[in-house]
Order: C-alpha cells, then sequence, then structure tokens
C-alpha cells in the first residue's frame, strides 16, 4: 500500500466546501423535494433536522475519525485500524458501493446535461403536461442519446478526479460550490416572487403536525442517511485528506448544515413555483424531468427569455450538484486502486472511469432498449440502486457506528475529537452515546423499513 507523500486539502475552507460537496447532489435537489411533497411538508422537516443532528452528524463524524485516523483509504482504513479482523470488509463493501452507485447515478447526471441542452434551445415551449412526459420517455428509451451524456458526464469528473486532491477536488469544489448557492438564491427569488407562491412557503415552513405518522418519521431517518452520502466511503476517503488540526465535529456540524441548506432552498425554488401553476407537490421522483419543465414553461412562458434562462440555471445547478457527488464517488474506487494495489493516480482513475462507463451503459440501456431483461424483477438500474441504496448503505452504516461505539478504542476516538486534547472535548459523551446506543437502532429501523418489514 502506498503511503508515502499522502495528499492533503490546503485549506479548512477547501476541507468544508470539498465534504460538503460530497454530501450535496441529486438527492438535496430532487428527493428531498419530493420527499417534503409527501410526508406533508414543514412537520417532515423538523423531523428531518433532528434525524440529522442525532444520526447523522454522529455517523459523519465516525468517519472522518476513521479515515483521519488511518491515513487510507476507507478499505485500508479499517484493516489499520482492525487489523486481522473482518472488519476490513466494511471499509471494502463501501469501496463497491460507490463504484456501483457512480455506474448508474451518472445515468440520471448525465440527463442533467440534455435538459441543459433542451432549455437552451427551448425545446419546452408549447408544451403541455403530457407532451413532456412523452418527451422525457422517449429520451430516455434512445439508445443512443443518454449514453452520449453519460460518457461526456464521466469524462468531466475523470478530468478532476485526475488533477489530483488539492488541484483537482479542493479546486473545483471553491468553484462549483459558491457558484451552485448563487443559482440557488436567484433561483428562490424568482420562484417566491410568482403569484400565489405564498401557498409553497406555507406548506414548506409551516407544520401541519397531523400528516405525521410512523412512516414520516422513517422516511426523514431516510432522506438525512442518504442526503449526506453516510455509509458508502465518500467522507472517510477525503477525512484521510484532513490535516492533524482539522476539527472533525465542527466540520461535520457546517457540512450538515450547508447540506440542509442546499435542500431547503430546492424546496423553495420548487414548492412555490408548483402552488403557483396549481401542481401538485407529492409529484414524487418525475419531480425533476417532467413536472418542473412544465412548471417552468407555465410559470415564465410568457417571457420566453426569462423562462429560457431560468431553466437553463436550474438544470446547470443539477449538473453542478451531481458533479460534486460523482467526484467523491470516483475519488473513493480510485484511491482504493492507487494505494491498495499501487498505481498510479492517472492508471487508477482511467480503470474506474471505463469500468464506470461500460457499466452506465448497461444501466442506461435498461431504461430503454434492454427494459424487458431483468434480475429479481428489476432492471439493471433498478437493482443497482436497490442494492445499493437499500442494502449496503444502511448495512454500512450501522456498522460503522458498531465499530466506532463500540470496537474502536475509546482513546483513539477521545483524541480525533479532541485533536490530541487541543479541543474542548465538550459533545464526547453525547457524541458516544449516540453513536453507541441510537444512530445504529435508527439506522436498523430504517433498514427494516425500506425492506418493507416495517
Amino acid at each position: 500500500m502506498t503511503t508515502d507523500k499522502r495528499a492533503n486539502f490546503g485549506s479548512k475552507l477547501g476541507v468544508i466546501l470539498a465534504s460538503a460537496g460530497s454530501a450535496v447532489g441529486l438527492g438535496n435537489i430532487w428527493r428531498f423535494p419530493y420527499e417534503t411533497g409527501e410526508n406533508g411538508g414543514a412537520a417532515f422537516i423538523i423531523i428531518y433536522l433532528g434525524c440529522v443532528l442525532l444520526m447523522g452528524v454522529p455517523i459523519m463524524v465516525a468517519e472522518f475519525l476513521i479515515g483521519r485516523r488511518s491515513r487510507a483509504n476507507t478499505a485500508g482504513a479499517y484493516q489499520r485500524l482492525a487489523p486481522g479482523t473482518p472488519w476490513k470488509w466494511v471499509g471494502r463493501m463501501g469501496v463497491l458501493a460507490g463504484f456501483l452507485i457512480l455506474s448508474y447515478y451518472t445515468v440520471v447526471a448525465g440527463w442533467t446535461l440534455e435538459f441543459i441542452y433542451e432549455a437552451a434551445t427551448n425545446s419546452f415551449a408549447d408544451k403541455n403536461a403530457e407532451g413532456f412526459i412523452a418527451a422525457f420517455d422517449s429520451f430516455v428509451a434512445n439508445p443512443w442519446r443518454p449514453l452520449i451524456w453519460l460518457v461526456a458526464f464521466m469524462l468531466m469528473t475523470h478530468f478532476i478526479i485526475v488533477k489530483g486532491v488539492e488541484k483537482g477536488i479542493e479546486k473545483s469544489a471553491k468553484i462549483m460550490m459558491p457558484a451552485l448557492f448563487i443559482l440557488l438564491i436567484i433561483l428562490a427569488i424568482c420562484s417566491i416572487s410568482l403569484p400565489g407562491s405564498s401557498a409553497g412557503i406555507n406548506f414548506l415552513f409551516k407544520p401541519d403536525f397531523s400528516q405525521i405518522n410512523s412512516n414520516t418519521f422513517l422516511s426523514a431517518m431516510g432522506q438525512a442517511f442518504f442526503s449526506l452520502s453516510l455509509g458508502m466511503g465518500c467522507l472517510c476517503t477525503y477525512a484521510s485528506y484532513f490535516k492533524n488540526d482539522t476539527p472533525l465535529s465542527k466540520v461535520a456540524l457546517n457540512v450538515a448544515t450547508i447540506d440542509t441548506l442546499v435542500a431547503i432552498l430546492a424546496g423553495i425554488i420548487i414548492f412555490p413555483a408548483a402552488f403557483s401553476v396549481g401542481i401538485k407537490p407529492d409529484a414524487g421522483p418525475s419531480l425533476l424531468f417532467i413536472t418542473l419543465p412544465n412548471v417552468f414553461q407555465q410559470a415564465f412562458g410568457s417571457i420566453p427569455l426569462l423562462a429560457i434562462t431560468l431553466s437553463i440555471m436550474f438544470y446547470v445547478l443539477l449538473a453542478v450538484a451531481a458533479l460534486t457527488s460523482t467526484i467523491s464517488l470516483h475519488e473513493v474506487v480510485t484511491a482504493y486502486l492507487h494505494e491498495e494495489f499501487s498505481m498510479t493516480r492517472k492508471k487508477a482513475a482511467c480503470i474506474v472511469t471505463t469500468s464506470c462507463i461500460i457499466l452506465g451503459v448497461f444501466c442506461s440501456l435498461s431504461l430503454g432498449v434492454g427494459k424487458e431483461y431483468t434480475l429479481f424483477g428489476m432492471t439493471l438500474f433498478d437493482l443497482f440502486d436497490y442494492v445499493t441504496a437499500k442494502l449496503m448503505m444502511p448495512i454500512g452504516g450501522f456498522l460503522i457506528a458498531i465499530f466506532t461505539g463500540w470496537y474502536l478504542d475509546r482513546k483513539i476516538v477521545w483524541e480525533e475529537i479532541t485533536n490530541q486534547g487541543k479541543l474542548k472535548p465538550i459533545i464526547f459523551k453525547t457524541l458516544v452515546f449516540l453513536l453507541k446506543y441510537f444512530s445504529p437502532i435508527a439506522i436498523l429501523l430504517i433498514f427494516i423499513h425500506e425492506l418493507g418489514l416495517l
């Protein structure tokens, strides 16, 4: 394993933005709004915030301390901290999860480039709801167009990864994360300026606790887990590039705050606009690529240039959010190959890019011409999504909590959280309690719920 001259992030701002970029993705701008819409709005958000603090942040700190303490990729981390034990398989599972997620996630990420193109060529004009559905179904079923965008997106990711940790990942995060926030704020202002948008604001921020049930709590825990990218090796890998004076708990809180702000700003963009044109907030997964083009056309269609500009901005926003996630997923597997097999970084990145493009092609085709070919009743795309999101990530997060809370020497946990005693251990006991008891139980409930057993 390569251990010499290990790269580090160059600044504390770079640490926060890169880590936040790893967490922020399509899950914030796509999954969060439709989960909120399906679970009653503001009441769901309150429960979600509680889950982020009580479950998300502790697991994130655990991944950070495992990565920084080991100074290794997510697979090598457990080999160093628990040599000769089966814990190494937790890290290897994280690498595999990152690889599989990248393979199908890039398919959807590529769609954002198609929609940027369609927005720029004013293809949304004069379409009704049925027209948007037909156009989307036609695009997904096309055997070539999604593949072109898939390859383009993967090559964009590859270019940044090859540049390295500081010049590639950190530098891109310092550009893309501020750009993402600027786009979010502009689009949010435009959305709340629409007539009738106040109903969307009320839905988002005025809680109706009569909508809460056991499913609401489980959905909120699941969204917190997936939104923060826990259990897939990204945060552990990034933390291995942290400097020794990086305050892990503070970074985790900052990342969780940024991640949540992005999700809520996405809600401020989507719900006021949707209510303004009379579209229900529980449109589900189709919200991003079918409902929203319809929203933009109805809301701003009377001013074509504005409709085109805002549509382009929104899908550029999605592309940026997706890119920050594909970079972190790619880095998980690249770092593993680079260090465990003594490859050059460039060679490792080329292997990951090529392999993910090949798998991504099959995932994309499984939504169109290959959709009749299924395994366990699922297309390849759906199978990868199910195995990673509903099995590997919850299991990984559960084991990370157990490893840190029960197996790892308490002294190591204390040293990493307090930076060798230089920081006040104000939340140390609370953090350990959450990792030992609350987080594993919460993740276990999510896991059972996602399997449909609860």
